[in-house]
């Protein structure tokens, strides 16, 4: 009885240490290992003293076991007793089974560590590292811009934590971006939600942190649940700044208060919506917001210029050879953006300078001259009633609504033809919009026909988000070429501006000759990369998007330039200055369709010749 309790309890350390994997593995065998050879060099000793005597003895003879054990091949050179050669063959044989099942453990070993690596459940050792939890399309745009804007740096490194297979998304990354240069993009598998995986990414040690909306029903809880993980998180002395989105504005206070003091929470769905209804009213703003936001084109910058203390903003719009001023930054921190132009500039404060890059921002001596004659002394035409057709339907439609009716002018109207019931039935408070209503399929050309579409000045067309993205763009796609090819049987031009899911899309878009195109995702993701990679910038976006401060307008180059006057741009900072706005570049007319400017020329060269006509636009901020 007691014999079979030793037993058992035996076989359980056995297979307690069996479970370890590949290193009690091999410590059983090195054991064996040993057992056998020092079993053998004693048999040696005790049954063949001669030849154990001949080969060393006891020392001797261990080395010799040891041989034939590791080298099978050794025992065809022996010589001496039969009892000798045989107790060498069953060592060599012993050997045999040892050594095969040595080299199938390193093997097995070897091999489960690879597929381990594979996973992606190894821990990063990373220091100033951008991490992104989470896994949608948007990790191609933000890893491709964080590769543009780490191009100058010697060594970066992109870090993904997604509940993803490790292979498929390195796979994916290369498939979509190719060569990401001097920047690493390493990616883990696992689950943001979980302590033990976000350490995977080593978030202690990063920059800034990135929470990804997964393609999911609810997406938001998603976020906020990251949000609240990070949040419960023990930091220490350094907390990286941590930048997400919500799709759903309802959503946006739970999202902050669940992230915390260092976290910014943009408000995706508001964003898209002011885009919609801003880029109906000036068509080319979603192309300035992109040159703006993104890392291939111009970028803002915040410099310290102790020579200009002490003049006014105004003074300084001209200071710069190359870069505009935009705002300040005062020393608490507090952002003004197109400030008055009689703001003194203090000693500490900081200046937001738009510029292709910081080593191209410099000081001028002598700012080039203004050419006075070329001035246009026109007063801004005053804002008109306009007739409005928003065609299609998605959950945005209320809020553009909304916000359309914001901006009208009293005697507006606004017609929606879209397939589902007649919003008009939910009661909506419209200030200045008088609204109609058809039933139509956006894609029946029959049914457009009867929209009498030249009677508007202005079309949008929503993107439906009852259908996959790309099926939605293929319809979007449908609609703007009969809308097109009516304007062009009409004769009676009228603006369109259309919502785009997939950047992909918009250049074969460019067909349907529309006059902007809002790729809100492809936004949105720029956004957040810009606050991922510069989080002092973070109030410097604010302030643009918030519709209570100065805001990005393209306005007629009428006002500002007389159409067809020899000038250049230091005259056209110089007519903006004037009315109180900053001019920050131009949109040429005939270049509206071409890709990849659309037409827009931001911080241009203010010596270089500049001539406008009265169909091109000046980007200036403004507050209104």
């Amino acid at each position: 009885m007691a014999q079979a309790r030793w037993r058992g309890r035996a076989r359980y350390a056995f297979d307690n240490t069996m479970s370890r994997g590949t290193p009690a593995l091999i410590g059983w065998l090195g054991l064996a290992s040993a057992i056998l050879i020092v079993v053998f060099a004693s048999l040696t000793v005790a049954l063949a003293p001669a030849d154990a005597e001949h080969n060393g003895h006891w020392p001797g003879m261990l080395w010799r076991t040891l041989m034939r054990a590791i080298d099978p091949g050794t025992v065809a050179g022996d010589t001496g007793t039969p009892m000798f050669l045989g107790l060498m063959l069953a060592v060599t044989v012993g050997g045999i089974f040892i050594v095969s099942a040595l080299i199938g453990v390193l093997t097995t070993g070897l091999e489960t560590k690879i597929a381990d690596l594979r996973k992606g459940h190894s821990k990063i050792i990373e220091r100033n590292h951008i991490v992104l939890l989470g896994w949608s399309d948007q990790v191609f745009t933000v890893v491709s811009e964080l590769v543009k804007a780490n191009q100058s740096e010697r060594r970066s490194c992109v870090a993904i934590l997604a509940d993803q297979d490790k292979v498929d998304m390195d796979e994916a990354i290369r498939h979509r971006l190719g060569d990401t240069g001097k920047t690493r993009v390493v990616c883990r598998r696992g689950d943001p939600l979980k302590p033990a995986d976000l350490e995977l990414v080593s978030p202690g040690t990063a920059r800034s942190i990135m929470v990804l909306a997964p393609l999911a029903d609810d997406p938001d809880i998603h976020v906020i649940k990251v949000l609240l993980s990070l949040g419960a998180r023990e930091w220490g002395a350094h907390r990286p700044p941590v930048v997400a989105a919500v799709t759903d504005s309802a959503n946006l206070p739970a999202a902050r208060l669940a992230g915390g003091p260092a976290a910014h929470v943009v408000d995706a769905d508001d964003i898209g919506v002011r885009l919609v209804v801003q880029s109906h009213r000036q068509s080319g703003l979603s192309t300035v917001c992109t040159d703006l936001l993104d890392f291939s084109g111009n970028e803002f910058y915040l410099r310290s210029e102790p020579s200009l203390a002490g003049r006014t903003y105004g003074d300084a719009l001209d200071a710069y050879e190359l870069g505009i001023p935009t705002g300040l930054r005062r020393a608490d921190g507090a952002v003004l953006v197109n400030p008055p132009m009689d703001t003194v500039i203090q000693a500490d404060d900081e200046i937001i300078v738009l510029a292709e890059d910081d080593l191209l921002i410099r000081l001028t001596d002598d700012p080039p001259p203004v050419v006075a004659e070329a001035l246009s002394t026109t007063e801004p035409q005053p804002a008109k009633p306009a007739r409005t057709l928003l065609v299609g339907w998605n959950h945005r439609a209320p809020k553009i609504i909304s916000l359309l009716d914001a901006f009208a002018q009293p005697g507006s109207v606004l017609d929606i033809a879209a397939p589902q019931d007649d919003p008009r039935e939910q009661p909506v408070a419209l200030q200045n919009l008088t609204m109609g209503f058809t039933r139509c399929d956006p894609t029946d050309r029959a049914a457009l026909e009867t929209l009498d579409v030249g009677s508007y000045q202005h079309v949008i067309v929503l993107s439906d988000d009852t259908c996959e993205p790309q099926h939605a763009d293929a319809r979007t796609l449908v609609t703007l070429l009969h809308l097109r090819d009516m304007e062009e049987r009409i004769g009676d031009p009228y603006s369109i501006v259309s919502e785009i899911n997939d950047e992909g899309n918009r250049e074969v878009a460019q067909v349907t000759k529309a006059d902007d195109f809002v790729v809100s995702a492809r936004l949105i993701s720029l956004l957040l990369t810009q606050l991922t990679e510069n989080h002092h910038l973070r109030e410097v976006f604010a302030n643009l998007l918030d519709p209570t401060g100065s805001e990005i307008y393209l306005k007629p180059a009428g006002d500002y330039l007389l159409p067809g006057a020899s000038a250049n741009f230091a005259t056209v900072v110089e007519a903006a200055r004037r009315r109180g706005q900053t001019a920050l570049g131009y949109r040429r007319r005939d270049g509206f369709h071409r890709p990849p400017g659309y037409g827009v020329v931001l911080n241009p060269d203010k010596a270089a010749p500049l001539t406008l006509s009265a169909d091109d636009r000046v980007i200036v901020l403004a507050e209104e």
